[in-house]
């Protein structure tokens, strides 16, 4: 954990908490987001290595320069209470807490018959125990918010089901996020708060990042999308800004597919 308390900073400013934002999407997505009066509580795994630990600093460092203000903690969110600790961090550190992007995740590739219980246990716990405890954690903050926004990260996983392409056990911890998000849609509708699912098709790694699949099977991928292309970071990135908006305010419940059209395909 990185994050050190300060004085609260709650004037006009908005707060976002993003998880997994070391690289990818959730990088794109505070690069994207960052301006002067935004804070921005930017969370990553960490590990013994101090790889992630460099790269959001990073990330992190590129956000500062546009102007909005950076707390990092790292954690892993298939650990119990680590999800709401963020959420406690981030309402300590700025005084409150407006948007969450539930980005952290990973994909499991293992079959049926051959992954194990235990995998299925940290998918679920890492993905869909984390988005729960962010959710009821950030419950108040969320209501108490003029601006209140929740935008979960899911794949196409939940929704595509070909031989050549299967993550059971990502698929369901994705399928479990979208179903607690509608019904966290319908239960803070009326506080004026949206909450939305971006469910990405394959999307282009950074470099020396952990990627599921081969090379050979990304660009069959990319040539089964009807665009004919694997999606940026910044492709996601962008819908995420948006839904985060005012100009969403009238946009929630939804999974809104960033895939090229790979689900219809």
């Amino acid at each position: 954990m990185l994050f050190k308390p300060r004085e609260i900073m709650r004037m006009s400013s908005q707060t976002v908490l993003v998880t997994g934002a070391s690289s990818g999407i959730g990088a794109a997505i505070c690069r994207l987001i960052a301006a002067p009066e935004v804070n921005i509580l930017m969370h990553a795994r960490g590990g013994d290595d101090g790889k992630n630990t460099k790269m959001i600093e990073k990330v992190a460092g590129d956000v500062r320069d546009k102007g909005a203000n950076v707390e990092i903690m790292l954690c892993d969110l298939s650990h119990e209470g680590s999800a709401s600790n963020l959420v406690r961090a981030t309402c300590d550190r700025f005084g409150g807490l407006d948007k969450i992007v539930s980005n952290a995740g990973f994909a499991d590739k293992t079959l049926l018959g051959d992954v194990s219980r235990d995998s299925l246990n940290r998918s679920l716990s890492a993905m869909t125990g984390a988005f729960f405890e962010l959710a009821t954690e950030a419950m108040h903050a969320l209501q108490r918010s003029d601006c209140g926004r929740v935008v979960a990260i899911s794949s196409f996983v939940a929704h595509k089901y070909s031989p050549s392409n299967l993550f059971p056990v990502t698929a369901a911890a994705k399928a479990s996020v979208e179903a607690l998000a509608r019904t966290l849609a319908a239960q803070l509708g009326p506080f004026g708060v949206t909450v939305n699912c971006v469910a990405p098709g394959f999307t282009q790694k950074d470099t020396g990042t952990h990627r599921a699949i081969s090379k050979a099977a990304l660009q069959r991928a990319a040539d089964s999308a009807l665009t004919r292309r694997i999606a940026e970071p910044i492709d996601v990135a962008e819908l995420v800004r948006f839904l985060l908006s005012p100009a969403a305010r009238q946009i929630t419940g939804q999974t809104i597919h960033v895939d090229g059209g790979l689900t219809i395909a």
